[in-house]
């Protein structure tokens, strides 16, 4: 295969390179175009490795349009409480609308949030990889073996129908949603995992965690919740779970809007990766606010792209992520984004032995890129799955 562009995951390759694969996916070569004998297939745009979507809630796809947007991130959760669990007719349906969707496209693997098992009859068809990301909730330490046991049992329920115990694992779900107990308890499943959470995704968590004052106090009131057991540490948040996170074999860091240089500075004095997940799409439809994209590249921080949910977005596609940053921050070139969007985001995962690049004996899934100019996407770029 030959186009225009050629990305291995890594680097973009000199022109005139040609991926050589065999009929069910799995690469054999890269050579130059004047080493192929017989005929060659050309395609205008980029070949890339299939995209990596490292943060979704599958689950929450019969929430499309459902939820208002630019409401600010208490509201959005206040929201998603109130309708996740209401009847939806179709919601299997869109499920399955919304992953063959994602495989249209180019996305080859998932970090998936569960809360529930809604999703295991879809995902048992295997068009995706995936990692089942169990997440859990617990504010109220009463609460906390209950809701790990719970937990324990949701995830027993996806090795039950035939998932990966090694792509699985449990999860907490926020800063300010798990109270110290369950953390506790939570601890002793981290180890030789990814690990991910919703990380400073408003300005509220930041605030909560420095002072125990704003929109956060108004959400625990509004829910009749008692916080008598939370000591305000007076520090922002991300210390706070970096410090409770130290057994997780790899740790995801999700949305990240409000981090800021001194957290990069704590995140690099860790003893292990640490990805950041960024959903731009998602940030503009809940707080209409973007993380500030260049200082995590200053940083070399180990930037990886979500799509958060279709509570959340108006379609789960990596390459629509990847325009969003662009426009925004048009510093940001193409090829350090698909860097972002295949060989980390399979690291992420830990799908790097057979995704995220061009490796002989690799079957990553080869995905093509259209208008392309000059080797960047442009806002009319499209993508789809060629193998």
């Amino acid at each position: 295969m030959k186009a225009d562009y050629l990305f291995d995951g890594y680097n973009m390759l000199p022109s005139g390179s040609v991926l050589v694969c065999r009929q069910d996916g799995m690469i054999e070569d890269i050579v130059n175009e004047d080493q192929v004998d017989g005929d060659l297939e050309k395609f205008p745009g980029m070949i890339v490795p299939g995209l990596i979507n490292c943060h979704c809630h599958l689950e929450l796809s019969h929430l499309k349009a459902v939820i208002p947007e630019k409401q600010g991130l208490i509201n959005f959760v206040l929201s998603v409480m109130s309708q996740r669990f209401q009847t939806f007719h179709l919601k299997e349906e869109q499920i399955l609308t919304a992953e063959n969707n994602m495989l249209n496209t180019g996305i080859v693997a998932l970090g998936d949030i569960c809360n529930t098992a809604d999703t295991g009859a879809a995902k048992q068809a295997k068009l995706l990889s995936y990692y089942n990301f169990i997440e859990i909730f617990g504010w109220v330490p009463d609460q906390a073996t209950t809701r790990y046991e719970a937990g324990k049992k949701l995830a027993a329920s996806f090795i039950d129908m035939g998932f990966d115990k090694n792509h699985l694992s449990l999860n907490p779900h926020a800063p300010y949603s798990v109270s110290d107990r369950l953390w506790n308890l939570m601890k002793q499943d981290f180890k030789n995992k990814t690990i991910t959470i919703h990380n400073q995704e408003s300005a509220a968590e930041n605030e909560y965690f420095t002072s125990g004052t704003g929109d956060l106090a108004r959400m625990y009131g509004q829910m009749k919740m008692d916080t008598s057991h939370f000591k305000v540490p007076g520090c922002r948040s991300l210390p706070y779970i970096l410090s409770r996170l130290q057994d997780a074999g790899q740790i995801l860091l999700v949305h990240n809007t409000y981090t800021d240089e001194t957290d990069l500075i704590k995140i690099t004095g860790l003893n292990k990766r640490v990805f950041l997940c960024l959903c731009p799409n998602a940030n503009l439809y809940i707080e209409d606010k973007l993380p500030d994209v260049p200082l995590f590249v200053k940083h070399n921080s180990l930037i990886v792209l979500g799509t958060d949910s279709l509570a959340s977005n108006h379609q789960l596609s990596i390459l629509e992520e990847m325009k969003t940053i662009k426009k925004a921050f048009s510093c940001i070139t193409t090829s350090e984004m698909l860097v972002w969007a295949t060989s980390n985001g399979a690291k992420a995962l830990a799908f790097e032995d057979k995704l995220g690049d061009f490796t002989r004996g690799k079957k990553p899934g080869v995905v093509l890129l259209e208008n392309i100019t000059d080797g960047e996407i442009t806002r009319q770029s499209t993508s789809r799955r060629l193998l």
